[in-house]
């Protein structure tokens, strides 16, 4: 990490970045289109499911944007990570060959959902527009927001990629543990459907919940439930902040223990 800006790594993340995009969309008719189309059906499935039929979100202000706010952070922590966790494997021939420092494969994968992300809130922005949402002061606070999932999911990314080396069923494991999560995370519903304080409580703990629903009071709407107050303030509030700490120093330590016997275990 000590040569992260050297001008020969930003050449190769930047060369990685590229490749990857290409490899994604290689053969697709509408291409980067994707990128756009992919969110936003399924943003359009869960709606009519869970609105017009569920009535889900009745009562919920601009639900339309709260859905889609919900939708687009869990996508770009679902492709961040699902991305990562084959990156390692997937450039085995090129880490064979050459001596290149392991972080910058995943670093690059990471990119690439990041790019994504971005084109995704132009969506987001477009609806925030359509529905009429007030633009709140504290919608500045959404960067932050992200640099915290951003991390979180590095964390994850990095232990992911260096155990799917040796145990290829991480694969199938992370399969089932995110779509557990995407149900356990207020995604789909608001919070306060959920009337047991405790499980309230439990929820938030996990830093998806916590950002998604703090992501939602800062763009959408004031009335969207946050870690302070469903623990009504009291330190418990910082619990999330410093599980993505431990996630990601852990993942970034257990990576670099295990980088140097990745090109004899691939």
């Amino acid at each position: 990490m000590r040569h992260f800006f050297s001008k020969k790594n930003r050449a190769l993340t930047s060369e990685l970045v590229r490749t990857d995009f290409k490899l994604r969309y290689q053969g697709s008719v509408l291409g980067y289109a994707w990128s756009l189309l992919r969110p936003l059906l399924i943003f359009i499935i869960l709606y009519v499911v869970f609105v017009k039929f569920l009535k889900i979100g009745s009562g919920v202000p601009h639900y339309p944007v709260y859905l889609l706010l919900g939708i687009v952070i869990w996508n770009f922590f679902n492709e961040m990570t699902v991305q990562s966790l084959g990156s390692i494997v997937g450039r085995g021939d090129l880490i064979r060959k050459i001596s290149i420092p392991r972080w910058i494969i995943v670093f690059s994968s990471s990119l690439s959902a990041l790019i994504n992300l971005f084109l995704n809130l132009v969506v987001v922005l477009l609806f925030v527009f359509i529905n009429h949402v007030d633009l709140l002061k504290t919608a500045l606070w959404l960067p932050l927001i992200f640099l915290e999932i951003y991390v979180f999911a590095a964390g994850i990314s990095f232990f992911l990629a260096a155990a799917f080396v040796k145990y290829r069923d991480i694969g199938y494991i992370w399969e089932v543990i995110m779509q557990a999560g995407f149900y356990l995370t207020p995604i789909l519903y608001p919070l306060a459907r959920i009337t047991n304080h405790t499980f309230q409580k439990l929820i938030m703990i996990n830093p998806m919940a916590q950002t998604v629903q703090d992501a939602r009071y800062s763009v959408v709407t004031h009335q969207s439930a946050t870690i302070y107050s469903v623990f009504d303030g009291g330190w418990y509030r910082f619990i999330p902040f410093v599980v993505v700490a431990l996630v990601f120093v852990g993942g970034a330590a257990y990576f670099r223990k295990q980088s140097k016997f990745f090109a004899e275990n691939i």
